[in-house]
């Protein structure tokens, strides 16, 4: 098989499938600081560029942008060259994006180099697939959870820290040099990550898709849901660049804003025509039973990740400024608060990998996502009369749901079709971005009690789709090896 045989974690261990988890969680570490860099700085940024709070908030978005469509492209390249060359890769171009924000001297630098350094947040997807290859079913999501807590820990990292590093190196440039720091982090980690690890276990089959540039559906319906699913990835980007032109923002101007929406029409079209072309032959003469997976467990997904990862993408980047508003904080005060938010990814992830693994995977999504939903209700009750230390623990006690919530969603991604496992990350992960992007676009509207009065309704949205059409997962996948024999693979 291509997973490890061990049923347990040891996590104090350094060699086989443990290296390689905590090589992984360290990757995702540094791409979230470099990706979050900018939000406990951006009291600084702003101050040192004389920014106004439209320019703040077109940075905010312009961060999580690109990461929608970088998210599918790097599912594929993930499922086609392996994990370790694409998240080295990865690492390595980012840091040199990390520079170019370091030195940007004007709003409109800064934007261009906040919108391609969103491309690093697409770094989540591979460890997904690499985790995969190397636990069993029994514990790969808690194995997931620890990938994906620890190492979104990066964001609370870096509110916890650059704010400090900024402030040693002193002056009106403090916050190039902490930002540079991050870059040349991650250039270091990208050779570290290179020459040490492997894509499977010795001697086991890295299963890649028969066809590359879409997923294999099953039916006809399935098709017709992908479809579906897709505009949304479009729809995002098209709010994005509406946002972003001069009825708002006024960043761009009204040709390029139409020229873009042309572009990612185009771009549409052509996504559904070759999702038919790639489906075409294998609908036609029927997908065999023991090939055929549910697509419909993808799009729930992506539903819930959407309200999940989305939600934190969200409340990650305005907490500092949050905190700063209604308590009055300095910036590093700020940071190192609106870090308790990030903070719980260390338990809370792994938690909800580990209940997913012990009770289920549809009960365990259904019951996080209601305790998701009551946190944000609480957290739309603060107001300046709090107490600091209460409205930290409500951040904490809302941020397990949702960060538990994310870890029960991809404790369930690697059991629906192993050689897709990139590509189905991949989609999953952009719906948290589009959640992102979506829920900052609200915030720009209303107040904040509102904003999280929103994202809770929402997760009482999604958690009745779960209930009523989520299947959880059980019986065996199959793959095809190179040979052409079929290895089934445990799912429950």
């Amino acid at each position: 098989m291509s997973i490890s045989p061990s049923q347990k974690i040891e996590i104090f261990s350094l060699k086989g499938e443990t290296k390689t988890l905590h090589l992984s969680w360290m990757a995702l570490f540094i791409s979230f600081v470099v990706w979050f860099n900018h939000a406990p700085l951006m009291a600084m940024i702003s101050e040192d560029l004389g920014l106004n709070k439209q320019q703040v908030t077109a940075i905010l978005i312009l961060n999580v942008a690109l990461t929608i469509p970088a998210r599918v492209i790097i599912g594929m390249f993930v499922d086609r060259f392996g994990p370790r060359a694409v998240f080295s890769a990865l690492l390595f171009i980012s840091s040199f994006l990390c520079f170019f924000f370091a030195l940007a001297d004007s709003f409109e630098m800064m934007a261009v180099a906040r919108f391609l350094t969103g491309f690093v947040g697409a770094g989540f997807v591979i460890g997904i697939r690499l985790i995969s290859e190397w636990y069993p079913v029994k514990t790969v999501g808690l194995a997931e959870g620890i990938y994906g807590g620890w190492g979104n820990f990066g964001s609370a990292a870096a509110a916890l820290t650059l704010p400090t590093v900024a402030l040693m190196f002193g002056g009106a440039d403090g916050w190039r040099y902490a930002v540079g720091s991050t870059g040349a982090l991650s250039l270091i980690y990208s050779f570290i990550f290179y020459f040490n690890i492997r894509n499977t276990p010795k001697g086991a089959t890295y299963f890649k898709p028969k066809k590359a540039g879409a997923m294999e559906i099953s039916t006809p319906q399935d098709m017709v849901l992908y479809f579906i699913m897709k505009a949304p990835l479009f729809l995002a980007l098209a709010l994005l660049t509406w946002k972003l032109g001069p009825q708002n923002l006024g960043i761009i101007g009204q040709v390029m804003e139409m020229s873009l929406y042309g572009f990612l029409f185009v771009v549409f079209l052509y996504q559904l025509y070759h999702i038919s072309k790639v489906n075409a032959e294998a609908l036609k003469t029927g997908v065999d039973e023991l090939h055929r997976y549910k697509f419909k467990q993808v799009a729930i997904l992506n539903l819930a990740y959407m309200v999940t990862f989305g939600s934190e993408l969200a409340v990650v980047s305005i907490l500092p400024l949050y905190f700063m508003d209604v308590f009055s904080l300095s910036a590093v005060q700020a940071g190192m608060v609106a870090a308790s938010f990030a903070f719980m990814n260390l338990v809370a992830r792994p938690g909800g990998g580990f209940f997913s693994d012990k009770f289920g995977r549809k009960k365990s999504l259904m019951i996080l996502l209601i305790g998701l939903s009551v946190g944000y209700a609480v957290l739309s009750q603060i107001t300046s009369d709090w107490p600091l230390p209460l409205a930290v623990l409500a951040c904490m006690c809302c941020a397990f749901f949702v960060q538990a919530g994310e870890g029960a969603v991809f404790a369930t991604v690697p059991l629906i079709k192993r050689r897709m496992t990139g590509q189905i990350a991949g989609m999953v992960g952009a719906y948290g971005n589009i959640g992102g992007v979506c829920f900052l676009m609200v915030f720009s509207f209303v107040s904040p009690s509102i904003f999280f009065m929103v994202i809770g309704g929402s997760a009482i949205l999604i958690c009745m789709i779960v209930a009523a059409f989520m299947d959880e997962p059980e019986g065996e996948i199959a793959e095809v090896l190179p040979d052409g024999t079929i290895e089934m693979i445990k799912v429950s």
